[in-house]
């Protein structure tokens, strides 16, 4: 049986954090995965990566579920997933999550993955931050959330953005002991 992952991708720039995790998942016959795509973020897609139309993105994952449906499997503690990471994570996603407001699909899967003591990643995505950021993001944090802000990695020496892009996608598959090779350990 594969192991379930809930990838939610949000409005926040930086959509190619999300469309690389899944990519890479894609690889990986051992994880299956299920998608979680907020209208904004099918916004973002259009202005940042037009040559990946939502339609593209949603066959990279195993499963994709509607933005808007409450009563897809991830709203329930009864589907059982590893866990969930958010990449990227906009200020409006990581403030219903750190407030338990569910109102949408992506918003509540983080929920139940919090109420069930599985794994929370949130790669947010803003700068610079305010107060209320913050405060949101120790909340997740309190709660058992783990934050994986995309910062780069000059030691790795990046050539490019998909270096950069995939330091933090790496980091995010260490939480979940997912084996991969987009960046060289440091010895």
């Amino acid at each position: 049986m594969s192991r379930r992952l809930v990838v939610g991708i949000s409005g926040a720039s930086g959509v190619l954090y999300g469309v690389r995790l899944l990519q890479v998942l894609r690889g990986i016959p051992a994880w299956e995965t299920h998608l979680v795509i907020s209208r904004a973020a099918v916004r973002t897609l259009a202005l940042e990566l037009p040559e990946w139309p939502p339609e593209a993105v949603r066959d990279l994952a195993d499963f994709s579920h509607d933005f808007e449906d409450l009563a897809a499997p991830p709203a329930s503690g009864t589907f059982l997933t590893e866990g969930m990471v958010v990449a990227p994570c906009s200020m409006k996603t990581l403030s219903a999550v750190a407030q338990g407001h569910s109102g949408d699909l992506l918003a509540r899967a983080a929920d139940v993955v919090l109420k069930e003591r599985r794994r929370l990643v949130l790669v947010p995505r803003e700068s610079p931050l305010h107060l209320g950021h913050l405060r949101n993001m120790l909340a997740v944090t309190e709660m058992g959330g783990i934050l994986v802000p995309p910062v780069v990695s000059f030691y790795q020496r990046p050539q490019g953005v998909l270096d950069v892009v995939d330091h933090t996608v790496g980091k995010v598959l260490d939480l979940f002991g997912i084996e991969h090779d987009l960046f060289e350990r440091w010895r």
